[in-house]
C-alpha cells in the first residue's frame, strides 16, 4: 500500500520531495506495525490519471479567470486564449507569469507542477487556490469549470499537456545514459528512486538503532545458564517479558537463601555445614520449648488449674459453714477462720514441744492465755479441737494445699521470648513468616496466662482467647531443610557438589537483579521491534520488480512507430546538428531500458556532449513524439520552454510550435521577447491565428492581463489603438478645464507618438527586414522598402520634429510657455500617422 500511495503521489505531483519521502516512509513503517502514524495510504486510482477525451476529440482552453489564493495575482483578471491557433503570453520577471503557469500545471495534472503558495497577506478562504476555467470540447463551449487545488487532476483539464524545463528533465537527465522515457515511463524510475532513498534512510535508522544497543549485552552481568540469563541472552523482537517479570518477584525466604549461600560459599564447606547443624539443633530446641508452652497453656491445663481453685474454694466454704455451727457461741469473730486455725495449730505445736496436754483439761494451764482452764473453758477448747480435727476442714486444707502448689508453679512459669530470641531471629532471616508465627504463638500463650491469673479467683468460667496453633510442621520442615542444607554444604567440599550450590546462588543472584534487567530488556525488545520493522521495510525497497515493470512498460510503449516519430521530430528541430537514435539498453532502478545515443559514438555520454539548447530539442522531440502517437489533439501548454537558449534553438523551437499550432491549440508562456518575435513572425507567415497577451504588475498585485505586448514591445497598430484611447482620456481633462493634468497627458501622448513614428520606420518602412534585437535579416521583404516615396519621408520628418518639439526633449527657454495642442489637433496627428502607415502598407502589398 505504501508503494501504491507513492505511485499516486508521483503521478499527481511528480518526483517525491523530502517531505513526500518522509510521509511515504511513515506509511511503510505503519504497514509493519509502527504506532501513532496518523497518515492513511491512498492507492493510485483512475481519477488520478490524465483524462482521455476520446479518439479524435480535443480539449481547448478559452479562458482562465477569477484566480484566488495564488501568490500575489491580482483578482478579477481574465486570461483569454486563441481557440484554434497560438496564444503567446509575455511577462517579464515578477509579472505573475509563474503564478498562472502553476495554476495551469496543477489543474492539468502536469508532472513537476510544484506547490502553489498563497499571498501571505491575503490567504484564500478555505485554505486552497481556486479559479474558473472555460473550455471547448471539439470546438463547442462547455459550462464553466470551477477548480480547486487538490491532489487529483481535473477530469477534463488533465487532457491538456504541459511542457516546461522540469518536463524536459524527465527526458534528459544528468546521467551516464540519457533514457528515452515518454511521459509516464519515468514513474517506475521515480518510484525506484523513492525506494532507494527510503532504503538509505532506513539504513541510517538501522545503523542508529544498532548503535543504541545497551553495552550490558556485550559484557553481560547475568549467567548464561540461569533462568534470567537464558531470557536475557535470547531476546528477540517478539520475546514476551512476563516470565522475566515473574522471576523478578522474590520471596523473603529466597532473598535470605541468596544471602546465606553468598556467606556459606565464601566459607570452608565443613565449617559452614557444622554451623547449619548447630542452627538445626536450635530450631529443634525451640520446637520442644514451644510444645511445652502449648501443653502448659492449653485449654485442658488451664481449666484443670481453675478446677483446683474452684475445689479448694468450695471445700473451704463447707468448712467455714461447719465452723460457724461449731463456734456459734464464740465471743470473738473469726473463730474457725484461716488466721484462727493458724493460731490454733501453733498452740498445738507449742504444746507438743513442751510436752503439755493440748487442749488442756480443766485446772491445767492454757498455752495460749497461761491461765488455768475452767470447766467451761475446757469444754470450749475440746469443741475447738474437735472442729479442727473434723473431716470437712481436713478436705478443705488438702484442697487448698494442692491448689497452692499448682498455682505457685503456674505463676512462676513466665513466658520470656528472650529464651528463643537468637534462634528466632535467624529463622526470621530465612522465613520471616515462620518467625512471626512463633511470636504470635508466644504472645497468645502469655495473654491466656494473664487471663487465667485474672479469672482464677472469680466464680464461673474463664474468658480465654482462642489458642494459636503451634507451627510445628513448618518448624519441622525448616529444621529438615537446614539439616539438608548442611548435607549440601558438606558435599560442596566436592567440585560437583559446589557446582550445584553455585548454580542455585547464580540463579538467585540474577533474579535479585531481574527487576532492573526487566527495564533493560524492555528497551532492548523495543529496539529489536524497530530493527525488525526496519528490516521488513528495507525488504520492500528492492527495485528489481519495479525495474522489470518499467522495462515491460517501455517495451509496450516505445514501439517502432514511437522511435520513428522521435527521429522525425529530432530532425525537424535540430536537422543534422543532433544525430541521435533510440536504442535498447539495460535498465536499472526502475528506468525503462531504452536510451538516446549519438550515431557517431554510442559510448559518448550524451549529456556531456549536447549543449543546453540541443538537450532541449531532444526533450521537446520526445515530448512531441509521445503526443503524435496519442489519439486526441487537446491543447499543449509550454512554460518558458527555451529559457537561456541561443538564437538557433529558439528559432527552431518557435518554428516547430507554430507548425504544431496548425493541429491543436498551443499556449506559450515566456519572458523572452526574441522568442516572442520568432513565434509571432512564424505564425504570421503561416497565417496561424495568434493572440498576444502581456502580464504586468500593478497596485492590485501581479498578473494584470493586457492585450498585445507592453508598449515597448507593441507593434504600430497596437500603439495607435492605445494612443486613440489616451487622446479620448485627455479630452475629458481638457473639457474639465484641468490645465495641468491635460498638459501632462498631452506631452505624454506626443512622447508615445514620437516613439510610434520610430517603430513605424522599423516595422513598416523597412517591412520587417531589419528588426532590433532580432538575430537575422529577412531579405525576402527587401523590395517592399522601395514603396517609400520622398513625400512619405517629408511627412515622417515633419511629424517627428513636431513631436520632438512638443515633448520638450531639450530644456525649454524660460520665456517660452506655449500651450499644448488641443484635443482635436492631437486627434488629427494620430490620424495622420495612421493614414501614413495604411497608405504605405497598401503600396507595399501591391509590390509583387
Amino acid at each position: 500500500m505504501w508503494q501504491r500511495d507513492a505511485l499516486r503521489r508521483i503521478v499527481t505531483t511528480g518526483t517525491l520531495d523530502a517531505a513526500g519521502i518522509s510521509e511515504v516512509l511513515a506509511l511503510c513503517k505503519k504497514e509493519h506495525g509502527e504506532p501513532d502514524v496518523g497518515l492513511v495510504a491512498a492507492a493510485l486510482e483512475a481519477a488520478h490519471l490524465p483524462a482521455n477525451p476520446g479518439n479524435g476529440a480535443a480539449i481547448a482552453l478559452e479562458s482562465l479567470s477569477d484566480i484566488l489564493g495564488v501568490n500575489q495575482l491580482a483578482p478579477r483578471q481574465t486570461l483569454r486564449f486563441e481557440h484554434h491557433g497560438l496564444t503567446i503570453v509575455y511577462g517579464p520577471n515578477g509579472a505573475g507569469k509563474s503564478g498562472y503557469g502553476r495554476v495551469l500545471k496543477r489543474a492539468c495534472g502536469a508532472r513537476k507542477a510544484g506547490e502553489i503558495m498563497p499571498d501571505a497577506f491575503a490567504p484564500p478562504v478555505g485554505g486552497k487556490a481556486t479559479a474558473n476555467f472555460t473550455v471547448l470540447r471539439d470546438g463547442i463551449a462547455q459550462p464553466v469549470l470551477p477548480w480547486g487545488d487538490d491532489s487529483v487532476p481535473h477530469p477534463v483539464l488533465s487532457a491538456i499537456s504541459v511542457f516546461d524545463r522540469d518536463c524536459g528533465a524527465v527526458h534528459i537527465q544528468d546521467k551516464t545514459e540519457v533514457a528515452f522515457r515518454p511521459f509516464g515511463l519515468d514513474i517506475p524510475d521515480d518510484l525506484a528512486a523513492a525506494c532507494t532513498e527510503l532504503k538509505a534512510r532506513l539504513q541510517a535508522v538501522e545503523n542508529q538503532l544498532k548503535a543504541t544497543r545497551n553495552p550490558v549485552f556485550e559484557k553481560p552481568t547475568w549467567g548464561p545458564a540461569t533462568a534470567v540469563g537464558r531470557i536475557m541472552s535470547d531476546l528477540k523482537h517478539n520475546t514476551k517479558l512476563e516470565p522475566l517479570a515473574a522471576l523478578a518477584s522474590m520471596s523473603d525466604a529466597e532473598r535470605a537463601r541468596l544471602q546465606q549461600l553468598a556467606e556459606d560459599l565464601a566459607k570452608n564447606p565443613v565449617e559452614a555445614a557444622a554451623e547449619q547443624r548447630q542452627f538445626a539443633e536450635g530450631v529443634a530446641k525451640i520446637l520442644r520449648f514451644l510444645k511445652k508452652v502449648e501443653t502448659a497453656f492449653s485449654d485442658e491445663a488451664l481449666e484443670a488449674l481453675k478446677a483446683l481453685a474452684d475445689d479448694a474454694k468450695l471445700k473451704r466454704t463447707a468448712a467455714t459453714v461447719a465452723a460457724e455451727v461449731a463456734f456459734r457461741d464464740a465471743a470473738l469473730p473469726g473463730v474457725g477462720a484461716e488466721v484462727w486455725r493458724a493460731l490454733w495449730e501453733a498452740a498445738r505445736h507449742y504444746s507438743d514441744h513442751i510436752e503439755h496436754q493440748f487442749p488442756p483439761n480443766a485446772g491445767e494451764t492454757c498455752v495460749l492465755c497461761h491461765q488455768e482452764l475452767t470447766a467451761e473453758a475446757e469444754i470450749r477448747a475440746k469443741g475447738f479441737e474437735d472442729f479442727v480435727r473434723n473431716d470437712t476442714d481436713k478436705q478443705a486444707g488438702a484442697a487448698e494445699a494442692t491448689y497452692a502448689k499448682k498455682f505457685t508453679d503456674f505463676k512462676d512459669r513466665k513466658l520470656d521470648i528472650r529464651l528463643i530470641g537468637e534462634v528466632r531471629r535467624r529463622i526470621a532471616i530465612q522465613q520471616p513468616g515462620l518467625a512471626r508465627s512463633i511470636l504470635r504463638f508466644m504472645a497468645t500463650a502469655d495473654l491466656r496466662r494473664q487471663q487465667c491469673l485474672s479469672d482464677l479467683p472469680k466464680d464461673g468460667l474463664m474468658a480465654l482467647s482462642p489458642a494459636i496453633e503451634l507451627p510445628e510442621d513448618e518448624l519441622t520442615a525448616f529444621e529438615n531443610g537446614v539439616r539438608a542444607y548442611a548435607i549440601q554444604l558438606e558435599a560442596a567440599a566436592d567440585v560437583n557438589g559446589r557446582k550445584i550450590l553455585q548454580a542455585e546462588y547464580d540463579d538467585l543472584k540474577d533474579r535479585a537483579t531481574a527487576l532492573e534487567l526487566h527495564d533493560i530488556a524492555a528497551t532492548e525488545v523495543e529496539r529489536l521491534v524497530k530493527l525488525d520493522r526496519v528490516a521488513k521495510c528495507m525488504a520492500q525497497t528492492a527495485t528489481a520488480a519495479i525495474t522489470k515493470l518499467g522495462n515491460l512498460l517501455a517495451d509496450e510503449i516505445i514501439t517502432p512507430r514511437m522511435r520513428d516519430r522521435f527521429q522525425v521530430e529530432i530532425v525537424r528541430l535540430a536537422a543534422e546538428r543532433v544525430r541521435v537514435e533510440i536504442v535498447r539498453s539495460g535498465g536499472q532502478y526502475g528506468s525503462p531500458n531504452y536510451q538516446i545515443r549519438l550515431f557517431a559514438n554510442a559510448k559518448t555520454k550524451l549529456h556531456l556532449v549536447l549543449s543546453e539548447g540541443e538537450q532541449t530539442c531532444v526533450a521537446l522531440a520526445a515530448f512531441l513524439a509521445e503526443l503524435a502517437t496519442a489519439t486526441q489533439k487537446s491543447a499543449l501548454i509550454f512554460d518558458d520552454p527555451v529559457t537561456s537558449l541561443d538564437h538557433r534553438w529558439r528559432r527552431k523551437v518557435a518554428q516547430r510550435l507554430v507548425e504544431e499550432a496548425k493541429e491543436r491549440q498551443i499556449i506559450v508562456f515566456t519572458h523572452d521577447l526574441v522568442f516572442v518575435n520568432d513565434l509571432n513572425d512564424n505564425a504570421q507567415r503561416q497565417a496561424i491565428p495568434t493572440k498576444l497577451t502581456n502580464l504586468s504588475r500593478g497596485p492590485d498585485g501581479t498578473g494584470i492581463v493586457g492585450d498585445g505586448l507592453p508598449w515597448d514591445h507593441s507593434g504600430v497598430k497596437a500603439r495607435l489603438d492605445r494612443l486613440e484611447k489616451d487622446q479620448r482620456a485627455a479630452k475629458v481633462l481638457y473639457d474639465a478645464n484641468d490645465e495641468d493634468a491635460y498638459r501632462s497627458a498631452a506631452l505624454r501622448i506626443y512622447g508615445f507618438l514620437r516613439a510610434t513614428w520610430e517603430r513605424a520606420l522599423e516595422e513598416i518602412v523597412f517591412a520587417g527586414v531589419l528588426i532590433r534585437h532580432r538575430d537575422y535579416i529577412d531579405t525576402k521583404n527587401l523590395k517592399k522598402v522601395s514603396a517609400l516615396a520622398e513625400a512619405d519621408a517629408e511627412s515622417f520628418r515633419a511629424a517627428f520634429k513636431k513631436c520632438s518639439d512638443i515633448i520638450e526633449a531639450h530644456d525649454p527657454s524660460r520665456v517660452r510657455n506655449e500651450e499644448p495642442p488641443a484635443p482635436t489637433e492631437i486627434q488629427q496627428d494620430i490620424a495622420d500617422i495612421k493614414d501614413w502607415t495604411e497608405v504605405l502598407r497598401a503600396r507595399q502589398k501591391a509590390i509583387v
